[in-house]
């Protein structure tokens, strides 16, 4: 049985007996959830508000980019990382999402589109969602190895990234486990100073530990690292600081890609604002005169609730808001 297949129920599958149906709809689900929100940007970027069976919301994103359709899918329910500028982690992690949940988010993506007659497919994976990937390592281990199959979804493994802020235990699993997915760490600031003020989990697992993991990884499986740098204004995008990064990349910069992002400011962490475009570029030059390979990502879904985490996070705010006016009208 494929679930590539496009089945919304297990009715729908016809080729089956009737006691076959019922014996199915007992024990599994096919789609263990619902469609909440979704918003369209301008630019083509789509932002899925999903309903767990328990009631608990999550975010999906949908990104165009050329001829590829690339969605990010979230693994947990809240976030216990503690960046200082995410909205991800405004709402603590409450539990991990099973394989199935995982796997649900793309194929309603995949339904969207289905059902509004638009040939398109998702040809790419990115688990950078609310949530740490490597907290849930086995569930997205699953999902990966799902995704991936041919009676899956048939995707290609070169075209599955999973994202971690620094478990660096988890990195060197992850490179022990002979998968051809691609890698990405949030890395954010060069040092552990910085690092440790706006990432917690930088005192648990500093630049010293996180990099050894990585030069693992590295040498284990001969694959390039992406490294996630949002650039948070006169907080770490001077041109020190891209000196810094590049002194710490200097031993694996044929192997290592630094993706240089916009922030996303977020209410709630009103202490940072976006880098304007001269910082960024300066950055950018000076890793460039470094031999550092980088770029400047193109920013996709500006107009609606850009940040990671942001549709859940304002909708629940706007939820309690509700509640809190019917109660005190």
């Amino acid at each position: 049985m494929q679930i590539k297949s496009g089945n919304g129920s297990i009715e729908e599958m016809t080729n089956l007996s009737k006691d076959l149906i019922a014996k199915l709809n007992d024990q599994f689900v096919v789609n263990p959830l619902k469609q909440g929100i979704v918003q369209e940007s301008a630019d083509g970027t789509v932002k899925y508000l999903f309903e767990l069976p328990d009631g608990m919301l999550i975010e999906t994103v949908l990104i165009r980019q050329h001829y590829v359709l690339s969605v990010c899918v979230t693994t947990q329910v809240g976030c216990n990382i503690g960046c200082t500028f995410c909205a991800s982690g405004l709402i603590k992690k409450q539990r991990d999402l099973n394989n199935g949940e995982i796997v649900a988010q793309i194929m309603l993506v995949q339904k969207y589109f289905d059902e509004r007659g638009q040939d398109e497919r998702v040809s790419h994976i990115v688990v950078m969602g609310i949530s740490e990937p490597f907290d849930n390592y086995n569930n997205v281990l699953n999902f990966v190895c799902t995704i991936n199959d041919d009676k899956g979804m048939a995707i290609g493994a070169r075209h599955i990234t999973v994202s971690t802020s620094g478990l660096a235990h988890k990195i060197r699993d992850f490179a022990d486990e002979g998968v051809q997915v691609n890698l990405a760490v949030s890395l954010h600031a060069p040092n552990n100073e910085l690092r440790s003020s706006t990432m917690k989990i930088n005192r648990a697992f500093p630049i010293e530990k996180l990099f050894a993991a990585i030069e693992y990884y590295i040498e284990t499986t001969n694959r390039r690292v992406t490294f996630e740098y949002i650039m948070l204004n006169e907080v770490n995008d001077g041109v020190e600081q891209a000196l810094e990064l590049a002194e710490l990349l200097k031993n694996i910069k044929k192997l290592s890609y630094v993706n240089l992002i916009s922030y996303n400011p977020v209410s709630e962490h009103d202490q940072y604002s976006r880098s304007p475009k001269e910082r960024v570029l300066a950055f950018y030059d000076t890793l460039k005169r470094k031999g550092v390979n980088c770029v400047v990502r193109q920013e996709h879904g500006t107009d609606s609730d850009a940040a990671c985490g942001q549709l859940r996070s304002n909708t629940m705010k706007r939820d309690r808001q509700k509640a809190v006016a019917a109660v005190n009208p």
